[in-house]
């Protein structure tokens, strides 16, 4: 009996190696749809977030021919395309950027990690400073609360810089109704917003904000996922996230929650593989 034990003990234990290497090193390509009658025509969008530097195959090969196999009209960054390291290379994220940047328009939201090297540079030296040049080059602009327009498509896409206050961990801290107000100006009412938000906690205040649909990352599809169930933990420490990846909804508003595509403080995945999100925009029916 103890044999059969140590012996069933063993399999399940190569399984769950095998399953974290398998799923800690691909990536699967979900879609979403939603109709607007502020929508003027057609819009297809790549979504990534939380690439932490991962590498898909030699020099991101993989991630960057799904994309292109794609054929999007632009690329939304939900932040977190590097890793706040001191003394790390940013090379991985910058080259992704170059690449796409070349075919597509490129609409950029940090995350806590390019934020993080903006806030403390006696950590991180000239690390913002040589990540922004090397964009301002490729020709990317981040949305750093403030917004760009589609004019011919009828959507707004604004990029929200959360303070770091919102990113201690353990609790969730309050937002005040008029400080995305502050940060942002009024959500439009004439065009579909799209709100790049890194930290998808504050849903409920992106909605009531005004976001039609909101970008977010950060949370990494809680790392291990109960197959069939949830995200077991996110980075504010809390167990069984609220909102660990996927599709939610708040009166009107929508959240995209990407489960990223890398990894860092715990660098594994398992039953949660990476994610690159792909958003179908279209003209509610019967509107032109």
């Amino acid at each position: 009996m103890l044999d059969l034990f140590v012996m069933t003990a063993g399999i399940l234990c190569v399984f769950l190696v095998w399953k974290i290497l398998y799923d800690s090193n691909r990536f699967v390509v979900v879609r979403h749809c939603f109709a607007d009658p502020r929508i003027r025509k057609p819009f297809r969008a790549v979504v990534l977030a939380d690439l932490h530097n991962k590498q898909y195959g030699r020099e991101n090969e993989f991630l960057l021919n799904a994309i292109h196999e794609l054929q999007p009209d632009a690329v939304l960054i939900a932040g977190d395309m590097i890793t706040a390291k001191p003394g790390g290379s940013l090379d991985t994220g910058l080259h992704v950027l170059k690449m796409l940047s070349e075919k597509y328009p490129v609409y950029y939201a940090n995350g806590n990690h390019e934020h993080r090297l903006e806030l403390y540079p006696e950590k991180y030296g000239s690390m913002a400073r040589e990540y922004e040049e090397a964009l301002q080059e490729m020709g990317i602009r981040r949305l750093v609360n403030e917004p760009v327009i589609l004019e011919e498509k009828g959507i707004v896409i604004y990029g929200a810089q959360i303070h770091r206050e919102y990113y201690r961990r353990f609790r969730v801290g309050p937002m005040e109704r008029e400080y995305l107000d502050r940060l942002l100006g009024k959500s439009s009412e004439r065009y579909y917003n799209i709100l790049l938000a890194h930290n998808p906690d504050y849903f409920p205040q992106y909605a009531e904000w005004g976001a039609d649909l909101v970008l977010s990352g950060h949370v990494h599809g809680g790392v291990v996922r109960i197959p069939g169930g949830r995200g077991l933990v996110s980075p504010r420490v809390s167990f069984f996230p609220k909102y660990d990846g996927g599709l939610f909804e708040e009166g009107k508003s929508r959240m995209l929650l990407s489960r990223g595509l890398g990894s860092h403080t715990i660098p594994l995945r398992l039953f949660n593989p990476g994610e690159l999100l792909v958003i179908e925009l279209a003209p509610q029916e019967g509107e032109t």
